[in-house]
C-alpha cells in the first residue's frame, strides 16, 4: 500500500531468515565438501537440535516477526 517494496525484507525477516539459512547451509557444504553451518536447516530445526522445544521456538519467531512488523510499519510511515 505504501510502495516501499524494499520495507518487505524487514518485515519478512522470519521468512528470509529461514530461506537464506537453507541456501548458506547448501553452498557452505558445497564449498567445504562436507561440512556443515547449522546442525540442520531450515534454521528452526538447528534450534530444536539445540535443545529448544517446539514451542519456545515457534513463540521466538513470532516474536521476532512481531518486532520485525513494527519496525517496517514504523519506517514506512516516516
Amino acid at each position: 500500500m505504501t510502495e516501499q517494496w524494499l520495507l518487505l525484507a524487514v518485515i519478512g525477516v522470519v521468512f528470509a531468515g529461514e530461506a537464506l539459512s537453507v541456501m548458506l547451509q547448501v553452498g557452505y557444504f558445497k564449498w567445504t565438501r562436507g561440512k556443515r553451518l547449522f546442525k540442520m536447516a531450515p534454521i528452526h530445526h538447528h534450534f530444536e537440535l539445540l535443545g529448544w522445544s517446539e514451542v519456545q521456538v515457534t513463540q521466538r519467531f513470532w516474536l521476532i516477526a512481531a518486532v520485525a512488523a513494527m519496525v517496517g510499519i514504523a519506517l514506512a510511515l516516516l
